[in-house]
């Protein structure tokens, strides 16, 4: 029996590198872009520990979940770690960065995430890369969410590693990533000891046997399938225009939100200034003396398929997100999921008004 995704030809090393080019050409860069073979924990995890060590002193921001995980790996790999925490519900500031850097010195490693899409916020990279190239500090970025949705551009914000996921904003699969690399970070791995070598987590692996290499052979049999997957995902976003594919992602954010306000029954959003939401989902808080998941789970039951999710942990019970990204972010997507939310909130007694929100949604959709 035959199909589709069956019996395809072997991935050619310059098909492989030709795919990387366009990842490349989608972020700006004239780094070295490496596509890894897993989802994007890989080359989050991968990088961080190829540069970081017993002498980093990481400034570590943490705006969601994904800020706190990266601190666990650092202290793992020996880094002494000032955590920098704000509010989920606000984005970071360069002002707060910049202070750090004055209290501590010795900073020479940042983390940080773009957009959470745990949280609903996104953070000012353009402002904050300043502040760190002006400190000489290695400057590690998650924008796992963020690319698709909004600009991303490792080299003209000083990012030395930029990591990038295809499964949210890019409409993509999930078992393929990828990692812009500067020179300055290459060099910071070359001279760690502990960075990872002969590991499916190593970068150097892929540096010095792919890059150095010419790109001609490949480590291991590519995921082929996720890699024609990203293809094809980097054409769509080639053919509408990156900045076409943003703008729906902003147009969906504004709608959610707007909608959301105006929905009422105690609905409103978890981001608390538009300024720092994210394009890519948008957060609302429960009203008080609902459960959050539960009024998902009341919204999901009439249609399992709207892209309506609970907040992870104990954002569970107060906050409800709306992933608008990729295909749906789409008004037809903003609106059943309004409509969904609404019908839940008045099946729990409260008023709600459905009509204006979607009324408040499309003339919010940009």
């Amino acid at each position: 029996m035959t199909h589709l995704l069956l019996d395809l030809p072997p991935l050619s090393a310059a098909h492989f590198a030709s795919i990387e080019d366009r990842v490349a050409r989608l972020l700006n860069t004239r780094q070295d872009v490496v596509i890894m073979q897993g989802e994007a924990l890989l080359p989050l995890e991968g990088a961080i520990r190829a540069t970081a060590g017993p002498g980093t002193t990481a400034l570590n921001v943490i705006t969601g979940p994904y800020g706190q995980t990266f601190g666990d790996w650092l202290r793992d790999c020996g880094a002494t770690v000032i955590d920098l925490t704000v509010p989920f519900h606000t984005a970071v500031t360069a002002e707060q960065v910049r202070a750090a850097f004055a209290e501590h010195p010795e900073i020479d490693f940042v983390s940080l995430v773009h957009a959470e899409a745990a949280t609903g916020n996104t953070n000012p990279v353009a402002e904050i890369g300043e502040v760190v190239r002006a400190h000489g500090a290695l400057f590690y970025l998650d924008a796992v969410a963020s690319i698709g949705a909004e600009p991303v551009l490792p080299d003209a914000w000083g990012v030395d590693l930029c990591v990038i996921g295809a499964q949210k904003a890019m409409g993509g699969p999930a078992g393929v990533s990828a990692v812009s690399v500067s020179e300055r970070a290459w060099a910071r791995m070359a001279a760690n000891p502990r960075a990872p070598r002969r590991s499916y987590l190593s970068l150097l692996d892929w540096k010095e046997r792919w890059i150095d290499g010419g790109r001609k052979a490949l480590l291991h049999a590519p995921a082929q399938l996720e890699m024609l997957a990203l293809e094809a995902c980097v054409e769509r976003i080639e053919a509408a225009g990156p900045d076409a594919v943003m703008a729906r992602h902003a147009s969906a954010a504004a709608a959610t939100r707007a909608g959301a306000v105006a929905l009422g029954g105690g609905l409103e959003p978890y981001v608390r200034d538009a300024a720092d939401a994210a394009p890519v989902a948008t957060t609302l808080r429960a009203p008080s003396g609902t459960v959050a998941s539960e009024l998902v789970a009341r919204a999901l039951a009439a249609d399992p398929a709207l892209p309506l999710a609970a907040g992870g942990g104990a954002l569970a019970k107060e906050m409800i997100r709306v992933n608008h990204y990729g295909p749906e972010a789409a008004p037809g997507a903003v609106r059943a999921s309004l409509a969904a939310l609404g019908a839940a909130l008045g099946e729990q007694g409260l008023v709600v008004d459905t009509e204006g929100a979607l009324r408040a949604a499309e003339a919010a959709w940009r």
